[in-house]
């Protein structure tokens, strides 16, 4: 069924419908509108939040909603730039958003306040773009800290993907290494590249120049095939990327500091922009902080020579510390396992454990046991030693 067949709702034959196909609107979507449609009210995809109103691209053009209706007891349902929504038709004062369509995807952190929740960043998204600053000194352990929680972009309610089919059916994440200009050479900037595959295995990792536009046309070929957003902390050139992709400046930016590469807040709100060569961008505030949020499955494929390693053990539950038969543990005394990547795979996951355990009462006394185990066996140590010294 189409919207042509509805009362009072638009043709989908009609030039009004185009507005929307940049944005994303599909075959798929139209058919959960349908009752939506029934009611007279407009489809929309949500192109800015900011207190409590929104804008909205539909198919009479951008309008400007309230959200109070769609105001939910569950911070991650708020109305999020990405979001499809149902809004008032025209000739409604004040216009209202009236409900959120179903999320195929959502990128979450956990916020930076001492109650357990989550902050839905965008959605629907199709590419998860990681911008590094090649200004500064790469940190690896922050662009593993990323991809764990881009790898777990879920609908809130269940993941999109698992281990066995990788990222198939979730946001696909790329790691883009920006101001690639300021490095001195190619075999530089080759190794730089190498280091950060490593760190993201099977992820692509592009380097790029919004200065020169080395790498620009490769990024606009992943962001043609769907929704992209940029992440990553202020400076790392996510709005300067943005211009370079629409090829025009949209975005305000502003110079980084020569001491440390780092930036300053140009953008404060998540920005959704449809680019010229097709897809949809997502530009956002720089991150101070990147608490993960249920990022156990993120955290599984980022480290997935680790977790296959552990596969190896001579017991299921092992904590790779000391126990006997550890393949983990091997692989680090071989050289085979880097000492870092097995450090940040362990503060990730003690991390996303302490996480979901704010939440999860089972969880919480799996940790108490736990804690409880480690305090005991710390315990009888300390009593052997001092028996051997008496």
């Amino acid at each position: 069924m189409s919207f042509s067949s509805l009362p009072g709702s638009f043709s989908s034959s009609s030039s009004s419908v185009h507005l929307l196909q940049p944005y994303g609107w599909d075959a798929d979507r139209e058919a959960e509108f349908v009752p939506f449609a029934r009611q007279g009210l407009l489809p929309g995809r949500v192109v800015r939040v900011d207190r409590g109103l929104c804008d909205v691209i539909t198919p009479v053009g951008t309008v400007r909603a309230d959200t109070e209706f769609v105001v939910p007891r569950d911070p991650m349902k708020v109305v999020c730039t990405g979001d499809w929504v149902a809004v008032d038709p025209e000739g409604s004062s004040p216009r209202y958003v009236r409900t959120l369509l179903p999320r195929r995807t959502a990128f979450v952190r956990s916020t930076s306040s001492k109650r357990s929740e989550g902050q839905v960043l965008a959605t629907n998204i199709d590419h998860v773009v990681i911008c590094v600053s090649l200004a500064a000194e790469l940190d690896l352990g922050r662009i593993e800290r990323f991809l764990a929680l881009a790898m777990s972009c879920s609908t809130g309610e269940a993941l999109l993907h698992n281990a066995a089919d990788s990222w198939e059916s979730g946001a696909r994440p790329v790691v883009v290494l920006t101001k690639a200009d300021l490095v001195p050479d190619a075999v530089t900037l080759s190794y730089l590249v190498q280091d950060v595959e490593t760190a993201a295995p099977g992820v692509p990792v592009l380097a790029v120049s919004a200065a020169t536009g080395d790498g620009i046309d490769v990024l606009a070929a992943v962001a043609a095939g769907g929704t992209s957003v940029l992440l990553g902390q202020s400076g790392a050139g996510k709005s300067t990327l943005a211009n370079a992709l629409i090829g025009e400046d949209v975005m305000d930016v502003q110079a980084t500091r020569d001491v440390d590469g780092k930036g300053r807040h140009t953008t404060t709100t998540r920005n959704l922009l449809a680019l010229p060569g097709g897809g949809v961008l997502i530009d956002t505030p720089g991150l101070r902080g990147v608490g993960l949020w249920d990022a156990q499955t993120g955290v599984g494929q980022v480290f997935a020579e680790i977790e296959e390693l552990a596969g190896r053990c001579r017991f299921h539950d092992c904590a790779h510390t000391a126990e006997p038969g550890c393949a983990v543990l091997a692989a680090l005394d071989s050289g085979e396992l880097p000492e870092r990547r097995l450090d940040s795979y362990r503060k990730l996951m003690r991390e996303n454990q302490w996480i979901v355990a704010k939440t999860d009462a089972r969880a919480r006394a799996e940790l108490r046991r736990d804690w409880k185990r480690k305090g005991a066996e710390g315990k009888a140590a300390m009593e052997a030693k001092r028996g051997r010294w008496a």
